[in-house]
């Protein structure tokens, strides 16, 4: 039986691996990657490869140079990255600050707008994307809201019948490390850093995540993340 292809937004980070291989058996998967100048572009396509290999995925890297130069996000300029502490993770006047400082203008829209035309293109009925409960606390772009008008936009905006599929829409980290683990994810080559060091700075708001997922989950990252494999 001919599987459903799928479009898959895969940056190599924990979020759109864990999306991406919950569907692994059940779509057709092609993975888009997309560089837009920002720090973590080497790191990141750097994952994404591996992930797609562990996977046996195909691959599509997505050069948007133009994105870089809009706005002041810390992402893609000499800005300073914003650092938190664990306990800050839950006050919503320091998240939503650091949110705006790392904010690349649209870029959820356009990573799901180009994912659309490849779908279109390559006749994927499904668009895979790892947005969850956890972000869109701060990053409206991570909402189901914003899964709901974009999926009706296809429907009055496409010729084709598309969907986008959000497997941690209702989750936070630790719920997405738990489903990783539980479906052999290969979470030991995800990257999470802001910073594109080889190595996750541990200090940055995504490090911090990432590393209050696994304690709650009592895991040690260390035991999934080995930056030799990438």
């Amino acid at each position: 039986m001919t599987k459903t292809k799928a479009i898959t937004v895969l940056s190599g980070g924990l979020d759109s691996t864990v999306a991406t291989v919950y569907y692994k058996d059940k779509y057709d998967i092609h993975a888009l990657t997309f560089d837009y100048g920002q720090r973590s572009a080497d790191m990141e396509i750097r994952s994404s490869k591996a992930i797609c290999e562990e996977l046996g995925l195909e691959q599509t890297i997505i050069d948007i140079p133009w994105l870089k130069n809009l706005g002041k996000s810390a992402l893609t300029t000499d800005e300073e990255v914003p650092e938190l502490g664990i306990d800050e993770l839950d006050v919503k006047e320091i998240v939503d600050e650091t949110a705006r400082k790392v904010w690349v203008p649209g870029r959820n829209i356009v990573f799901t707008s180009i994912a659309t035309s490849y779908a279109e293109a390559l006749d994927a009925e499904k668009i895979i994307v790892g947005w969850d409960l956890e972000e869109a606390n701060t990053f409206p772009d991570n909402s189901k809201n914003f899964l709901n008008s974009f999926n009706h936009v296809l429907e009055v905006g496409s010729l084709y019948d598309i969907k986008i599929e959000a497997p941690l829409i209702n989750m936070i980290k630790m719920d997405i490390v738990k489903l990783g683990m539980g479906i052999n994810a290969p979470l030991e080559l995800t990257y999470s850093c802001y910073m594109g060091e080889d190595v996750h700075c541990g200090v940055c708001e995504s490090c911090i995540r990432r590393r209050r997922a696994f304690n709650l989950v009592g895991v040690s990252d260390v035991e999934y993340k080995t930056d030799k494999n990438i």
